[in-house]
């Protein structure tokens, strides 16, 4: 089984992309959506998450993201913090979806794959670019957040020219039909590279 990483800046449509390989029938594993679950579910997390961040940062069960974006967005080592308590309980629900699968090639996705050093476990790593204009365009429209905002999410994150050194593709992805094509191209060097059949 081979481990295809898949990573992008906030906005760069990484998540459009991971669509586009699930849709060929390929496993895709989706690490930011799988973290918002475990975050509700998983109780151990759950637990270390309150008191990290005080109990209040769950309301009736659930997790208040708006809340805890405010603590860890405006504040570098809290995100870090964030991220050494979340990441371990997605690298073990990614190993047991992968120990329920069968299939020869998986996708995964994940924002902080270099950062979090999820690549070194991966057999290939995919970096999706966009202009940071475009990104921030794409983010305000989206989750209905001001430029600022955006900006300062991305100001934490790796910059993509820090992330091209890690990667073993990067793809553009400005122009969807274009995206598209140079995807559909990936996919074939890939299965290639790897001498995957199906």
């Amino acid at each position: 089984m081979k481990i295809i990483g898949l990573t992008g800046g906030i906005g760069s449509g990484k998540s459009k992309v991971l669509t586009f390989f699930h849709n060929k029938g390929i496993p895709c594993y989706n690490s930011d959506k799988q973290a918002k679950v475990l975050v509700n579910t998983d109780l151990k997390l759950k637990s270390e998450i309150k008191k990290c961040f005080g109990d209040e940062i769950y309301c009736f069960d659930k997790l208040d993201s708006k809340a805890l974006s405010n603590k860890v967005f405006n504040n570098p080592e809290n995100l870090k913090l964030l991220n050494s308590i979340i990441h371990p309980v997605v690298a073990n629900d990614f190993i047991k979806y992968t120990n329920n699968n069968k299939s020869s090639i998986i996708f995964k996705e994940s924002a902080i794959l270099f950062e979090s050093e999820s690549h070194l476990s991966c057999d290939y790593t995919i970096l999706i670019t966009a202009p940071v204009k475009i990104r921030i365009e794409r983010v305000v429209k989206r989750d209905l957040i001001n430029i600022d905002q955006v900006k300062l999410r991305i100001s934490n994150q790796w910059s993509d020219e820090k992330k091209s050194l890690l990667a073993n593709k990067i793809i553009p992805n400005i122009e969807w039909s274009k995206t598209v094509l140079l995807l559909e191209k990936l996919l074939i060097e890939i299965k290639n590279q790897f001498n995957i059949l199906d």
